[in-house]
């Protein structure tokens, strides 16, 4: 459907111990929110209303603002204790601010933290509390439909009978759902189907739903077999158990508790250049930058917030590693096997640095062992019954896959884990093998043709945003992330794991 999705977040505040500027009666505090452009500027988004004399306000009027997974959305709360009718908020009293990003705060799901002054003291003992909660109607209803004694309307043979489903909106019907189309048959049974109770009837148990059902025809002309109208309570009423089961979203398994693991994996093979060079890739400039490093920033900075512990993985393949200059295809940036974890992405980005100088760019270009070794993670987790965690690997490389086939296998293999695979394609190579591996055009097939059983690889050249603002390629790599995170998860009925398990989704109309 044309219409983006977008997923809503409501926002609920209260403070404690708020600093008393009242002589006599107590602060009586308002909360607002600002947010940060694009080009960093705070804007205003809305306030609470005032809370009379109270230093430990819950406010009741909530902030509704649009999420998006792939960006560092910055947000900062500011109370003030309002003595005046003026909007202006700089003749009252600040008690103290927050600044923290949608991501933390959604990742907590309650995130309390204490106040500060405008020059980052403590303001006095005053904390916030931020509650998130998304603004939704995840539910779907699920059809099992089969049609009898249909009209014929094929000269040679009998009809090719498909449904479609449409709701009603204030501009005329709008289609939400087609199905297969069942050939020479006029009893057919088509495949069962859900249908998101929003995109049906905008959740709306009695809203009227139109079917109609057609005779396919290859040349387009398709023959209209005939129509009804109805709605999702009848339907309900005439089936023989509840359609209507909840399906979680991407903020469900966040906020349900579901960690996601940043993996790094950095390209050491001859073709980069020698580093000291500044025609290498790896060459790091004056300013301390190059495009291996921007990578690991952009999309770091996004992902960190979604993971508790803040400990990533980084690894490099494909060069000569002391003491024994043996190649190998899955060092630790920080040469420790046993630990490969850095501190932050700035820990990544140290060990980037530290590791560089030590070996020897080197070849070929593997990717499968890196891919594996992280498979390997999720496979574990994938024990446990619920969707405690999803592992994303970013892997940065300047072109072309040596171990191909090897790859192929190793993807479709992972596609059945809770993983996704992010390739960054630097330098000016032919990446046209990456765009074989983010399987967009079809199915990416295994050597001995099994297909994936989802698409998990995303690839960008970085060329593409070489002058874009530093948060672009992180949206472009990002995006697809929440929703293979939510099919993998609902595909393998995973609940998240601080939840009340889903319905069953057995129902039948």
């Amino acid at each position: 459907m044309a219409a983006q999705c977008v997923t809503k977040v409501e926002l609920t505040v209260s403070c404690q111990n708020l600093l008393d500027k009242d002589i006599g009666s107590k602060s009586d505090p308002l909360c607002v929110l600002l947010m940060s452009s694009s080009n960093s500027q705070w804007y205003e988004v809305e306030r609470t209303e005032k809370v009379q004399n109270c230093l430990d306000p819950k406010f009741a009027k909530k902030f509704v603002i649009d999420y998006y997974f792939e960006m560092v959305q910055k947000l900062k709360f500011g109370i003030y204790d309002i003595d005046n009718k003026t909007i202006d908020l700089s003749d009252d009293d600040f008690l103290g601010e927050l600044d923290c990003t949608l991501g933390q705060v959604v990742s907590s799901k309650k995130l309390t933290r204490p106040l500060v002054l405008k020059n980052k003291s403590p303001a006095g003992k005053g904390t916030i509390t931020i509650s998130a909660e998304e603004i939704k109607d995840n539910r779907v209803a699920n059809f099992e439909v089969e049609a009898r004694k249909l009209d014929n309307k094929d000269f040679f043979g009998k009809s090719d009978p498909y449904l479609e489903f449409y709701k009603q909106t204030g501009t005329g019907w709008q289609l939400a759902h087609r199905t297969e189309v069942v050939k020479n048959n006029l009893n057919p049974t088509w495949r069962p189907f859900r249908i998101p109770l929003q995109s049906l009837c905008g959740g709306d148990m009695d809203k009227p739903i139109k079917v109609e059902c057609y005779d396919y025809d290859s040349d387009g002309s398709h023959d209209l077999i005939g129509i009804f109208e109805t709605t999702l309570t009848r339907l309900q009423e005439a089936s023989r158990s509840s359609p209507v089961v909840k399906e979680y979203t991407f903020l469900d398994y966040i906020m349900g508790g579901c960690q996601i693991n940043f993996t790094v994996a950095v390209d050491f093979t001859g073709s980069n250049g020698d580093p000291r060079s500044p025609q290498s890739l790896h060459y790091i400039s004056p300013q301390g930058v190059n495009e291996y490093l921007s990578a690991i920033w952009s999309v770091g900075n996004v992902i960190q917030d979604y993971d508790s512990d803040k400990m990533f993985p980084a690894f490099g393949f494909g060069a000569q590693i002391p003491p024994t200059w043996q190649v190998s295809h899955e060092f630790p940036l920080n040469f420790n096997p046993s630990s490969p974890f850095c501190a932050g992405i700035e820990g990544v980005v140290e060990a980037y640095r530290v590791c560089l100088p030590q070996v020897k760019l080197y070849g070929p270009t593997n990717f499968s062992p890196i891919i594996n070794h992280v498979a390997c993670f999720a496979k574990q987790a994938l024990q446990q019954t619920t969707a405690s965690q999803y592992f994303v690997l970013l892997i940065i490389t300047d072109g072309v896959i040596t171990d191909m086939d090897d790859t192929r296998n190793a993807i479709v293999n992972a596609s059945r884990l809770p993983m996704s695979i992010i390739i960054v394609g630097v330098g000016g190579a032919d990446f046209s093998a990456m765009e074989f591996l983010d399987g967009d055009d079809g199915r990416l097939r295994s050597l001995s043709g099994e297909p994936a059983m989802r698409d998990i690889v995303q690839f960008v050249p970085f060329r593409q945003f070489k002058n874009a603002p530093r948060e672009a390629l992180a949206k472009s790599v990002l995006a697809e992330v929440p929703g293979q995170v939510v099919d993998f998860c609902n595909t393998m009925k995973l609940s998240p794991p601080n939840s009340t398990p889903a319905p069953n989704p057995a129902g039948t109309m």
